[in-house]
């Protein structure tokens, strides 16, 4: 194993789950602010409660997809290994927008630049994180097949 590179290249996803942990971490403290009332924190996030909890919810989830990748030591191209990062957070980034920015979450958005920017940065993430996980699901299931069976 390559000290610079870690397991098959893999070390963006380690660097990306470290990272997006860490984010989840800061938002569990900004829950507990919002839950406390701290007039910062309501500031911030003046958007619904649960919004904050999904952005959560969400890093937490993506770093546990990440690492279980990562842990897979199967080697995947760079552009896959990128989504899947830029892709976690873009992802996980939709619902803590939405809580900072209540204009962003309704049903029907209004119109305007900001909206359909945001708009645009949703089918970018969603895209890019399907692709990065997707594509990393196909070559971690094929890289199953032809191998001997360990035990």
């Amino acid at each position: 194993m390559n000290k610079d590179f870690g397991p098959a290249g893999n070390i963006i996803l380690l660097r990306g789950a470290c990272l997006w942990l860490l984010a989840a971490l800061v938002l569990a403290w900004c829950l507990v602010g919002l839950d406390f009332g701290v007039p910062f924190v309501k500031h911030l996030f003046p958007g619904k409660f649960t919004r904050v909890l999904q952005a959560h919810l969400d890093f937490l989830l993506m770093t546990a997809l990440i690492l279980g990748f990562y842990a897979t030591k199967t080697p995947l191209p760079w552009h896959v290994r990128w989504a899947m990062v830029v892709g976690a957070l873009t992802n996980s980034s939709l619902f803590l927008l939405q809580g900072m920015f209540p204009l962003l979450d309704s049903p029907e958005p209004p119109g305007g630049f900001f909206p359909t920017v945001f708009l645009l940065y949703l089918i970018t993430s969603l895209t890019l994180t399907s692709y990065g996980f997707g594509k990393a699901a196909v070559l971690v299931l094929r890289s199953t097949f032809g191998t001997k069976a360990i035990g």
